[in-house]
């Protein structure tokens, strides 16, 4: 029972921060550094995920199959490949390299 207290304190959590959000005075968000802020904000947030996920070991910094399917998402962004194209382009390429046993 208490797993349940913890999935209903989290939603009532995120219901209140969502309502926080929502209750900023437009005269706040209609400001220059908090428009540019908000603009980067989810951007840096999503680059820290994935490099957390790529990298991120038992206290050590990984190279493995993951950093290789992120090297051709990057090289698939750069030919200006569309999204699809990029997520299949980067999960082939990790897991052709599992494959062949040349990553793990």
């Amino acid at each position: 029972m208490s797993a349940w207290w913890a999935v209903l304190g989290g939603a009532a959590a995120c219901y209140l921060l969502k309502l926080a959000g929502l209750s900023v005075p437009a005269a706040v968000l209609d400001r220059p550094r908090v428009r540019a802020v908000a603009d980067r904000l989810p951007v840096a947030l999503l680059a820290g995920l994935v490099a957390v996920q790529v990298f991120g070991g038992d206290q050590r910094v990984l190279l493995d199959a993951r950093a290789a399917g992120l090297l051709a998402a990057l090289v698939l962004l750069l030919a200006r490949a569309p999204f699809l194209v990029v997520v299949i382009g980067s999960a082939v390429t990790a897991a052709v390299l599992r494959q062949l046993g040349l990553m793990t």
